[in-house]
């Protein structure tokens, strides 16, 4: 009989043992669900989209890539100037064939409103590695575009037909879209 009340009390603490192991698990799948992403999100906003088809449209010979880390842009050998950049993000990246980059594109819609002091930083930091910046606050024309970048596309046809390894472009902004500009 006493057989029986141990093999009785062995179960119980068995069944207690693997219900508490079950509902741990359970209770850290929900803890990992929670800190997974709750929904997709596009790529690119809608105005980002249509800006990445107008530069495609008006630039075919040239490669466009959109949501550029500044991190794959720039280079600083301490972590804390890596700090200053890491976390930003160009709009868009015009490149040669060969990807050297040939201008930097912001879409200055109405997320950028309040931020000109941010995004004149961001400027700067660009410029003053020898990147050339274009920002628009609208998404311009196909001619318009082809007119910013038109010495650009020339150094860049140069280059392919020379040869060249790289194409050096002086550091300027071009504001476009602003009062007066257009």
């Amino acid at each position: 009989m006493i057989y029986y009340f141990i093999a009785a009390l062995i179960a119980i603490l068995l069944i207690f043992f693997l219900f508490t192991v079950s509902v741990d698990r359970d209770l850290d799948r929900k803890r990992n669900e929670k800190e997974l992403p709750q929904r997709k999100r596009a790529v690119l906003t809608i105005n980002e989209q249509g800006m990445y088809n107008r530069l495609a449209q008006a630039l075919p010979e040239l490669i466009v890539l959109a949501q550029v880390s500044f991190g794959s842009l720039l280079y600083a050998k301490s972590q804390a100037a890596r700090n200053t950049f890491s976390r930003k993000i160009a709009d868009f990246v015009v490149c040669d064939r060969a990807f050297r980059v040939l201008a930097i594109i912001e879409l200055d819609d109405s997320s950028h409103k309040g931020k000109e002091a941010q995004d004149a930083g961001r400027d700067a930091m660009l410029t003053n590695a020898g990147y050339h910046v274009l920002r628009y606050r609208h998404i311009p024309d196909i001619e318009r575009v082809q007119n910013d970048l038109l010495p650009k596309l020339k150094a860049a046809r140069a280059a392919a037909q020379a040869g060249k390894e790289a194409i050096t472009a002086e550091p300027f902004i071009t504001r476009r879209g602003s009062p007066g500009a257009d």
